[in-house]
């Protein structure tokens, strides 16, 4: 049940995700060139593994971005139907 001690305007921190995921692309392949410069083959592929997961996460992000704001039901819809027991 609700205790109501949840945000009433919680909202996701998409924007900040999305920059910090780019902040992360450039940081994962600056690595990978790097150590892929300096022979370091297993720390390259790592941080090729780590760019792969941190483009994923983009991807998500920017797709939950083009969706958009979701219907919030108003202060007088209950979030769960009433507890009858």
């Amino acid at each position: 049940m609700r205790t109501g001690s949840e945000p009433v305007t919680a909202r996701s921190p998409l924007r900040m995700r999305f920059w910090l995921g780019v902040w992360g692309l450039l940081w994962t392949a600056g690595g990978a060139i790097a150590f892929a410069m300096v022979g370091r083959a297993g720390w390259a592929v790592a941080c090729g593994v780590l760019f792969a997961v941190v483009a994923v996460d983009l991807f998500l992000v920017v797709r939950h971005i083009r969706q958009g704001p979701h219907y919030q039901p108003g202060r007088d819809v209950p979030p769960y139907d009433p507890d009858r027991g």
